[in-house]
């Protein structure tokens, strides 16, 4: 996948989500939109599991710090 940023990768998943919802793809559309779906939310919960990840480094550093 070209590199996107996360808003619009979920915006592109809302957007087969709803597609797919709505029941009118054909089956190889259908097919061809959840594999993309699958690729996008695999994109979306890595870098959501790297913001996590910085932001409980930052916390750790904000604890350290205190007196």
């Amino acid at each position: 996948m070209t590199e996107k940023s996360f808003e619009e990768a979920q915006a592109e998943l809302e957007q087969i989500v709803a597609r797919l919802e709505k029941g009118d793809a054909s089956l190889d559309e259908a097919l061809a939109l959840w594999e993309k779906g699958e690729e996008l939310y695999a994109y979306c919960r890595t870098r959501l599991d790297a913001a996590h990840g910085k932001v409980e480094e930052l916390a750790r550093r904000v604890e350290q710090a205190r007196p």
